[in-house]
């Protein structure tokens, strides 16, 4: 066994060991973000195609994977995106494939475009997992209001709902991003977090901000775990996958 390799395992078991502790699951306070009456839907709360063309290539992609995936098995469904896409392949058998895992990650994508490819994919008809993990938003942070984008991510949750009422979404907060706690979009991820928290039930939706586990006490995100301070790496992907564990292992149970 090489020693990078070792090095590498060693920082997985460490990563898998702290997901195992407690990761705080949202408990319904005030309610899920919501278009109010008559008002005008902001625009990341209404659907729409992402001007990015390797947008579209991966769209292309995941409408030859579903024409050849066996999608009535699949029990555990992905959706996000470069965060949710780029998941390390050898991270991502490890923990999922073994239980019917699919991946529909698109890198670049926004919460229109995810509400956009939603309404126009097999969720709901021959795609119906037990559990969804959603994982939306960088990508609209660069709306200042934060609500706005929020409020995209919430009705990315009720059109999941809408489409597939049987299967259980596991909602993930925006992952840190920045060198350090002084960074200004840190912020924003988190009031756009604390808006989305709201959305759990804790029957249907669940929450959860693994965030913390990605930075040093200080908040301090290094180039070790993200590799360009958004991206997570290998280490980065398995401390993501180790601090959602015990959440998927309890909303989905044994394979």
């Amino acid at each position: 066994m090489s020693g990078s390799f070792r090095r590498f395992l060693s920082v997985s078991a460490l990563a898998l060991l702290a997901g195992f502790m407690a990761v705080p699951v949202a408990r319904a306070q005030v309610a899920c973000p919501a278009i109010p009456p008559r008002a005008a839907p902001p625009a990341e709360a209404v659907p729409g195609l992402v001007p990015v063309p390797y947008w579209h290539q991966r769209m292309e992609v995941l409408g030859r994977t579903s024409a050849t995936t066996d999608l009535p098995r699949v029990r555990l469904l992905f959706l996000g995106d470069s965060i949710t896409e780029g998941w390390t392949p050898l991270i991502f058998q490890q923990f999922y494939g073994h239980r019917g895992a699919l991946n529909m990650g698109v890198g670049s994508d926004t919460t229109q475009g995810l509400l956009w490819r939603l309404a126009r994919s097999p969720l709901g008809t021959t795609l119906r997992p037990q559990l969804v993990v959603l994982m939306i938003g960088t990508n609209n942070t660069h709306n200042p209001k934060s609500d706005e984008v929020a409020l995209g991510i919430a009705e990315t949750i009720r059109l999941i709902r809408q489409r597939s009422p049987g299967s259980r979404i596991l909602v993930v907060g925006i992952p840190p991003r920045g060198a350090t706690a002084l960074d200004p979009v840190r912020g924003s991820v988190a009031r756009v977090n604390a808006l989305v928290s709201r959305c759990a039930d804790n029957t249907a939706v669940f929450y959860t901000d693994p965030g913390a586990m990605m930075v040093d006490h200080a908040g301090n995100l290094s180039n070790q775990v993200a590799t360009d301070l958004l991206h997570p790496t290998v280490i980065g992907y398995a401390i993501l996958s180790a601090a959602l564990e015990p959440l998927i292992h309890s909303l989905l149970g044994k394979p």
